[in-house]
């Protein structure tokens, strides 16, 4: 038998400058010791054994910190191109709410007038309770959304001298813009580089949700923006089974807020949820490329369909942001939406028709999933009352369009 303390060590290091694909795996692994475990133990602890003083990062409790986390907060700092490690939610509202915690009391928040509802009835409450103004602006529209940021900038600076103005946690006083590109559930494509250099200029925080594009399609950081949030429970862990969320930054004071955020607000997740968002990751770059070519296919199938009245998708060169989002973003996503004919009543028939496509909130799993979103009555008035998104997942398309084929057939029963 060969004396393994006498055999040369093995790297303990992955290589820099590795392809997404590859991060999606590798990052986040135990360290490369002998007999060491291939895949991050699931840790069942509440709290560590603590003698001295505490250092930074140390492991004391779990509601701070437990290192069932650390692999996945270190996974998707890589894959948005992060150096400080990303911090692990319990939820996508978690990490949105600990995001929109850093607009200071009496600040200025400009948000999209199309997104996730969740996050704007976030954003509004905190006008109540924080005496916050919040501005909605049609974010596709670079004008009118630059306009928006120096309106609230220049009402901040009317406000007083510069020590009396409102200052978040990176003691920026201007305004915060949050983006979600494209946008939920409307697909508008913001520029993202002009947005954050006017929001920049006027000393303020860019926040986006990248939860639709996910770290493969679009790294906004890149582009300085100031913290990335996601919902872990969609495309990042990929089965429908976890409840999670993310937040990353590479500014120390906003990590450190949102920090706080998580630890005193208690919006942590669980061990097991943690395991089951890092081993669906680790398939990410196979799902979302799957999704992606499906998405595009049913998009080109569906345009000019009989039965169909209006599909969007940032890939077909008809969208408005489309040559937009062919910079700035690697692929375009695997949601789409389409309105059938017959209105509301058809769509909600052909929700009600559909054989392999899931009727059910939510998005980003390998299951292909729809949803009519005004059912709910949280949209905005300016979202069709016909308007279904369609989550791509990772069955054939050809299985995936003859199901929509006979479901529009149904909704056709009640046009007109």
């Amino acid at each position: 038998m060969t004396d393994a303390s006498a055999t040369p060590s093995e790297p303990t290091a992955h290589p820099e400058g590795l392809h997404p694909e590859t991060v999606v795996v590798s990052a986040g692994r135990p360290p490369r010791t002998e007999q060491a475990p291939v895949n991050q133990p699931v840790v069942l602890s509440s709290t560590y054994i603590s003698t001295g003083e505490p250092g930074p990062g140390d492991l004391i409790y779990a509601r701070s910190g437990t290192e069932t986390w650390l692999p996945f907060e270190e996974a998707i700092a890589k894959l948005e191109g992060a150096e400080l490690p990303g911090l692990l939610f319990g939820s996508g509202m978690a990490a949105v709410t600990a995001a929109l915690s850093l607009v200071p009391v009496g600040g200025e928040l400009i948000v999209p007038r199309h997104g996730y509802h969740a996050s704007l009835v976030a954003a509004r409450d905190l006008t109540a309770r924080s005496g916050v103004r919040v501005t909605e602006v049609a974010i596709e529209e670079t004008g009118a959304a630059v306009a928006a940021v120096r309106a609230a900038a220049r009402r901040l600076s009317g406000e007083g001298t510069d020590a009396a103005l409102p200052t978040g946690a990176a003691g920026r006083p201007g305004p915060v813009l949050w983006l979600e590109t494209p946008t939920n559930p409307m697909l508008e494509v913001a520029d993202l580089p002009a947005l954050v250099a006017a929001t920049h200029d006027v000393g303020g925080l860019v926040l986006v949700d990248n939860t639709f594009a996910t770290p493969l399609g679009q790294q906004p950081l890149s582009h300085g923006a100031d913290v990335v949030v996601h919902s872990v429970t969609k495309y990042l862990s990929g089965h429908s089974d976890v409840v999670l969320g993310a937040a990353v930054t590479d500014d120390p004071a906003l990590r450190a807020a949102l920090l706080d955020r998580r630890s005193l607000g208690g919006a942590i997740a669980g061990p097991f949820e943690a395991w089951l968002a890092l081993r669906g990751l680790r398939t990410l770059a196979l799902r979302v490329e799957r999704s992606q070519a499906t998405a595009a296919d049913l998009a080109e199938r569906l345009s000019g369909h009989p039965h169909v009245v209006a599909v969007s998708y940032p890939g077909l060169t008809t969208h408005p942001q489309h040559e937009r989002a062919a910079i700035q973003m690697s692929g375009f996503g695997s949601i789409l939406t389409l309105r059938p004919v017959g209105g509301a009543a058809g769509a909600d028939a052909l929700t009600r028709a559909v054989r392999l496509w899931v009727p059910a909130t939510s998005l980003g799993g390998v299951e292909s999933s729809l949803e009519r979103r005004r059912r709910l009555g949280a949209e905005a008035p300016t979202v069709p009352e016909d308007l279904l998104r369609l989550s791509v997942g990772i069955e054939h398309a050809d299985d995936l369009f003859a199901d929509l084929e006979q479901a529009l057939a149904v909704a056709a029963t009640y046009a007109g």
